[in-house]
């Protein structure tokens, strides 16, 4: 457990200085218990898992691949490579992800990365009215509409499932 009183992760930091040099409000709210999962989120936030935006890291012929999916679905790999024109998406390896995001799985945000990843945004996520996001470790997250999320990271929207 996390105490109010921890100073902030750099990851946190990092997703915080991203949203506002993007021009986005910083929604950042830290939890005393983790939430890595959309359910765990989800009940702590009392909003429904399909609000919670996933961040995903996949492989992409070498490349990071970043999915934002809904956290009420599974994402169908095949039917995004086909899309893609790929043959092959896998998801990455946990030393993948923090390689290229500089967050731990289960703590993945959005934005704050070392470098832009192309990244990809479930139009299921479209439907809510405010999404949220994991903000760079198990214990923070912010809120942000679709449209939002979308300029953002330059996300291109697709159907994940």
């Amino acid at each position: 457990m996390r105490k109010a009183t921890d100073t902030i992760p750099a990851p946190v930091r990092n997703v915080k200085s991203a949203l506002v040099a993007a021009g986005a409000l910083d929604t950042v709210r830290t939890f005393e218990d983790n939430v890595p999962t959309a359910a765990a989120a989800a009940a702590i936030l009392g909003c429904d898992v399909a609000a919670i935006a996933n961040s995903l890291v996949f492989e992409l012929d070498g490349a990071p691949l970043l999915i934002l999916a809904s956290g009420a679905a599974k994402v169908d790999t095949a039917l995004v490579a086909a899309t893609l024109g790929s043959a092959k998406i896998r998801r990455a390896s946990p030393a993948f992800v923090l390689e290229h995001t500089g967050q731990a799985v289960g703590g993945v945000a959005p934005v704050g990365h070392p470098q832009p990843i192309r990244t990809l945004l479930d139009l299921s996520l479209e439907g809510h009215e405010l999404l949220w996001a994991g903000a760079g470790d198990h214990y923070s997250m912010f809120s942000i509409t679709y449209s939002e999320l979308q300029r953002i990271t330059s996300a291109e929207p697709l159907r994940v499932r």
